[in-house]
């Protein structure tokens, strides 16, 4: 990773990589709306050997976090977002691999950036799926935090849901609000979070460039999420979307094979707003019947019920 500056300690661990700098997304103001500029290259598995984790940083206070496929096929994103008293992570992956090092250097670093301020930290996820809180237990008993639970009444009281999934949420890191938005169908307490402050949106396993998996009886709360997404992005300026997981390839419509060992050719991780109401048109389409439907950047792709 060529030209990219470590945010680890001068000797990190050597299953981690820390690469920060190059990724910087802000090109401008938030208020101009600009596309984000590529990330530096993701691990992908292409080489003999990577780290288990490798961050990025979209600017001081907010980073991504990915997981190698070497440790679990799913190679999820995670993303560490700070405001002046709180920080906020989203997901704490898949599971064969230690998360907390990673995420504790991160948060030391950013504290000593601030004269040793502390943080209170909120663990939250994007859904209840597996490969998305096999970390939980890492954090749990960590001083001045706060796990987030998996049910959808969990994540409406602690981010005061007034009405699940109709409301809407928050949380206050100190001068950063993040917007919480219920949108299950993918999986009963899937949510996504707004950064005002960035102007993306934290997309989870609903809007990624991959295979969006519906189950067949929830279509229609699926579909009725993806209304209120674009419902939200008429009044909430959205960058680009950033969601947990990359499934597609720089070809267009094309995905990996389910647990490929080895992305090479990834897609990049932004998805651009328009692909919200891609979503929406696509998934109207179909009707009371989902089918599978490949588009440039995702796939939905309806699976067998489930509770």
């Amino acid at each position: 990773m060529g030209g990219m500056t470590r945010l680890a300690p001068r000797r990190p661990a050597p299953a981690i990589a820390l690469a920060i700098g190059a990724a910087m997304l802000l090109a401008g103001p938030p208020s101009a709306l600009a596309a984000p500029a590529p990330f530096a290259p993701w691990i992908d598995g292409t080489a003999a050997s990577e780290p288990e984790m490798q961050v990025q940083a979209i600017d001081a206070d907010t980073f991504v976090i990915r997981q190698s496929v070497k440790t679990n096929f799913e190679a999820p994103f995670l993303y560490l977002l700070f405001g002046k008293t709180g920080a906020l992570l989203i997901d704490t992956g898949a599971g064969g691999l230690k998360v907390r090092p990673t995420i504790e250097r991160v948060i030391a670093q950013w504290r000593a950036a601030h004269g040793g301020r502390p943080v209170h930290l909120t663990v939250a996820h994007s859904h209840s799926h597996g490969d998305h809180h096999a970390g939980d237990d890492e954090f749990a008993g960590r001083a001045d935090t706060t796990l987030v639970g998996l049910k959808p009444a969990d994540v409406a009281a602690a981010f005061h849901v007034a009405s699940w999934p109709n409301g809407e949420g928050r949380i206050d890191l100190g001068g950063r609000v993040i917007a919480v938005i219920p949108t299950p169908g993918h999986e009963n307490a899937h949510a996504m979070y707004y950064d005002a402050k960035t102007q993306l949106l934290f997309s989870g396993d609903m809007l990624y460039p991959g295979r969006l998996y519906v189950p067949v009886n929830h279509f229609a709360e699926f579909r009725d999420s993806a209304h209120r997404l674009a419902a939200f992005a008429k009044t909430h300026p959205i960058r680009a979307l950033l969601g947990a997981h990359i499934e597609m390839t720089t070809t267009p419509g094309r995905d990996y094979p389910m647990e490929a060992p080895v992305h090479a050719s990834e897609h990049s991780l932004a998805l651009p707003p328009s692909a919200i109401a891609e979503l929406v048109a696509t998934v109207d389409r179909m009707g009371e019947t989902p089918v599978r439907d490949a588009r440039a950047d995702f796939i939905v792709f309806p699976v067998p019920p489930r509770p």
